[in-house]
């Protein structure tokens, strides 16, 4: 359920919105012509000197601030979850902390920190989570969408089988053949059997958190008088 999957797959669709991959920011005209999302991996930011957008939102949700800073573009940058402080940091920081202040844009502040608790299902939370027992290259043997019960093995990291820790649906797993250290998140299950379409759909949490950051970037550009369609 993430366009990021086009990085893999070249092109893929979530709902109505198709994402593709750009080999560079000379991709990106001809890819939003044909009204799809470019993706391009980056994991340094170096583009950003090139390409200075007017906003760049930090969408890693990495529970710190891995090294985002405020004149990262023209208008303002938007960052999301626990580690940053807006007006530090950040000239705006999206809640993501499920509650009564999801989604919430914070203009002073910052967001609440780290629970460490994943956000309950049917009276599940932690159990829904699976980490890697160990460290080695990645074999799913349950892809997303399929039904698993406890103890079953979904997947393989080198010899090493990784159990499901309850009944359910695989609702999300790493992608098959990468290298992953021990401990990482890399799986997470879902008890509702009945909802097994959300596994490819935006969830809820993720529909909230888009139109806030929508939100925080149309501020931002008001701000500095941008057009919404320029430079985006």
């Amino acid at each position: 359920m993430a366009l990021s999957e086009a990085l893999y797959e070249d092109t893929w669709t979530v709902e109505d919105i198709t994402a593709r991959k750009a080999g560079s920011p000379a991709d990106f005209p001809a890819i939003w012509a044909e009204g799809a999302v470019p993706v391009l991996a980056d994991p340094k930011a170096d583009l950003l000197k090139a390409v200075r957008p007017a906003v760049v939102v930090d969408a890693i949700i990495a529970k710190k601030n891995l090294g985002t800073v405020r004149d990262m573009a023209r208008c303002g940058v938007v960052a999301m979850g626990p580690g940053f402080t807006a007006g530090e940091d950040a000239d705006i920081v999206i809640e993501t902390n499920r509650g009564h202040n999801l989604g919430r844009l914070l203009f002073t502040g910052a967001a609440a920190p780290d629970t460490g608790i994943p956000g309950d299902i049917k009276g599940y939370a932690e159990e829904r989570v699976i980490h890697a027992p160990a460290s080695g290259v990645l074999h799913v043997l349950t892809p997303i969408g399929a039904e698993t019960k406890k103890g079953d093995p979904i997947a393989l990291i080198g010899d090493t089988p990784v159990l499901a820790t309850m009944d359910g649906i695989v609702r999300g797993m790493l992608k098959d053949g990468m290298e992953v250290p021990e401990g990482l998140k890399m799986a997470d299950i879902d008890p509702r059997r009945e909802e097994q379409q959300n596994c490819f759909t935006i969830s809820d949490k993720s529909r909230n958190l888009g139109g806030a950051v929508l939100e925080a970037v149309l501020i931002l550009l008001a701000r500095c008088n941008e057009s919404p369609h320029a430079h985006l």
